[in-house]
């Protein structure tokens, strides 16, 4: 069952990695979300909501870059448990198209969404044909379609921000950010005080039918193509240790993806008819 769970919530983890995130000033070893305060540490400014906006689209790399991106692939592995380790490749592009692809225990399993058409093919459960993507895990990933994340473009795409003003999270003085995207989902995003980045995510996701929350950790922030990405991401249950640490190894930008199946494969009646 442990594992079962942790099969099914690897896209949604996986695609948390995608809103842009940047390096920070200074020691690359001083990351968001490590370094505990200290004690004589002055208060952040009062800044407004669009103050820290603009600070965070300068961080990523500007608004319209990120608009003008149309694809993205990404290689690495995910460590799930001990001795669990997971290569996966996932596929991003306009409009509404993803595709993760990962192995585990030598088998392949799949997650993919095109439109509003999501499937999956998952043989570590018996699954050996595709079949359709259950409604909560669906919504998961309609949630992540947006290459550039949320809060950028938020008001074309029907959502609302609320600012909640200065916090800390993780030790680090951050910006909070709640937004209620336009399905209903919310998320609130702590964006570092210093660097106006998302180092902490915290949000609910339905695991085996129920409700829980959930916090995305992100790390090891690199320049591509003028674009800010976390390369570690760390996807947990809220107040459990342990998670899916993610690592990303390589980010292709605006590649041919011409060849990537997003759409659900025709399946034969031979195949899809259950073992007598």
């Amino acid at each position: 069952m442990l594992r079962k769970t942790l099969l099914s919530g690897l896209a949604l983890a996986l695609f948390l990695a995608l809103p842009g995130a940047a390096q920070l000033p200074g020691d690359d070893s001083m990351l968001p979300g490590t370094d505990p305060m200290l004690p004589d540490a002055e208060p952040l400014p009062l800044l407004s909501l669009d103050e820290v906006l603009r600070n965070y689209y300068e961080a990523i790399g500007g608004e319209d870059a990120w608009m003008d991106v149309q694809s993205f692939k990404m290689t690495g592995t995910m460590l799930m448990g001990p001795g669990m380790l997971a290569p996966f490749t996932v596929y991003s592009a306009r409009p509404d198209r993803l595709r993760l692809e990962f192995t585990f225990n030598g088998m392949t399993g799949i997650q993919a969404i095109d439109g509003d058409e999501a499937w999956m093919l998952m043989p570590f459960m018996g699954k050996t044909v595709p079949e359709a993507m259950p409604e909560d895990m669906t919504k998961q990933l309609k949630d992540q379609l947006d290459i550039e994340g949320p809060l950028v473009s938020f008001g074309d795409k029907g959502h609302t921000l609320e600012y909640l003003g200065p916090a800390q999270a993780q030790g680090t003085d951050a910006y909070k950010i709640k937004a209620t995207l336009a399905s209903g989902t919310e998320q609130v995003f702590y964006l570092d005080g210093e660097a106006f980045v998302p180092f902490l995510v915290e949000g609910k996701s339905t695991i085996q039918g129920n409700e829980v929350e959930t916090e995305t950790i992100f790390s090891d922030y690199k320049d591509v193509e003028g674009l800010m990405l976390a390369h570690s991401i760390e996807g947990r249950i809220k107040g459990q240790p342990g998670g899916q640490v993610i690592t990303i190894e390589e980010v292709e930008v605006d590649g041919d993806l011409s060849e990537v199946e997003f759409g659900m494969p025709e399946i034969e009646a031979a195949e899809a008819a259950p073992a007598q």
